[in-house]
């Protein structure tokens, strides 16, 4: 569906004020930064920073919840014959195929920013852990619908495992300053580890002699 001229616009100003706020944290610290500040560099009325986000924590999580709909409803449409390894496999195609086109392009400064921010914040860190988790919940609970004979805990194990590959593939690219593109790349190679299995990685031949 194509975007309205009223979508674009939204979605612009929001952009704009998380490029804002992303750059106020790195220069003054996140703790130092208020929202009235991020509304200034980002042109706009403090009410309209408040239509867009909560609190200045959310910038950074910008889009979560319309991104758990898109994943739990891709896990609630499960297709003849799918097992749930299966579903959470398309799940995530299917939501890398909705998101892609969605994300401005960045330069690797830009992919990486975030990830310093969380990782030299306390409160960002809990607030990814709590996302983190919540989403692994909602997921398991949304697997166990679709296959009610599925023991809870095995349908836990599965998307913990699923979003803990993806998330440490990403972050591993983020920290060694890949492309955007990368980014993605390394998305997909945590997704082929969490479907295979741990005993399915070889490491590459190190010719040392045993």
């Amino acid at each position: 569906m194509q975007e309205s001229r009223r979508e674009r616009k939204k979605r612009l100003t929001r952009e704009r004020i998380v490029a804002a706020a992303i750059r106020l944290f790195e220069e003054q610290g996140y703790e130092q930064t208020t929202m009235a500040q991020i509304a200034a560099a980002a042109d706009v009325d403090p009410k309209t920073f408040a239509g867009y986000f909560r609190g200045k924590d959310e910038v950074l999580f910008v889009d979560v919840e319309r991104n758990f709909d898109v994943l739990l409803a891709a896990i609630a449409r499960r297709e003849p014959g799918e097992g749930p390894g299966e579903v959470l496999g398309r799940m995530v195609r299917d939501y890398a195929a909705y998101r892609r086109p969605r994300v401005p392009a960045r330069t690797p400064q830009e992919v990486s920013a975030p990830l310093r921010l969380v990782l030299a914040t306390p409160a960002l860190q809990a607030k990814a852990l709590y996302v983190l988790v919540t989403l692994q919940q909602r997921m398991a609970d949304e697997l166990l619908k679709q296959f009610p004979g599925l023991d809870p805990v095995t349908a836990a194990a599965m998307t913990g495992a699923l979003m803990g590959a993806l998330q440490q593939a990403g972050l591993a690219s983020a920290r060694l300053g890949r492309s955007q593109e990368e980014l993605w790349q390394a998305s997909r190679q945590g997704l082929d580890v969490a479907l295979h299995g741990l005993l399915s990685v070889q490491a590459p031949d190190d010719d040392r002699s045993p």
